[in-house]
């Protein structure tokens, strides 16, 4: 992707510059990744018109960690991924590990824009 293209999405986090503008991302790999998180994020029946929209992976961290945790939410999150930005990306794979109270998701995936291939790590303590 050349660095001069704009994507059309608000930016992540939201925000507004100081003229009333919404601040769009910086580029179309920010603003996919923006959308990845807010997939994770947003429990499903948060969005008034998309009741189904998210994962639920906040409701999965505070469930005792162990393998049958760790593969609930690694299909949870690879299903919400390929059904809401599927037309976007392909989930490549997920990996939940956790490590005492440290819960780390990476997600990998390929752009279907320009088949680069990307990672989103996020990690809960």
């Amino acid at each position: 992707m050349a660095t001069s293209e704009v994507a059309t999405g608000f930016g992540f986090p939201f925000s507004v510059t100081p003229d009333g503008v919404i601040g769009p991302d910086a580029d179309a790999e920010t603003d996919l990744r923006g959308k990845i998180i807010q997939v994770l994020f947003t429990t499903p029946g948060e969005r008034v018109n998309h009741p189904d929209f998210g994962c639920g992976l906040f409701n999965l961290v505070f469930d005792p960690s162990n393998t049958i945790l760790g593969a609930a939410m690694e299909f949870t999150i690879g299903a919400a991924l390929t059904k809401w930005l599927g037309d976007l990306l392909m989930v490549d794979r997920v990996n939940v590990t956790a490590v005492d109270e440290t819960v780390s998701v990476e997600v990998a995936y390929i752009s279907r824009k320009d088949l680069s291939r990307q990672a989103v790590r996020i990690r809960f303590k």
